[in-house]
């Protein structure tokens, strides 16, 4: 009886590939962040050197 279910069972599944390959796209947007950063040391800078600027 295991035979007959385990030979019915295993002919249900099939798993093909697809035609054409799966894109992700990542548009990450990392310039505000490095700007910031960059703006936050700069008045760190400036302020620290008062006489220079």
């Amino acid at each position: 009886m295991c035979g007959a279910m385990c030979g019915a069972l295993s002919a249900c599944i099939t798993v093909n590939a697809p035609s054409k390959p799966i894109v992700i796209e990542l548009n990450i947007n990392i310039k505000q962040e490095v700007v910031y950063r960059l703006a936050a040391d700069a008045g760190k800078t400036i302020d620290s050197n008062k006489e220079i600027f």
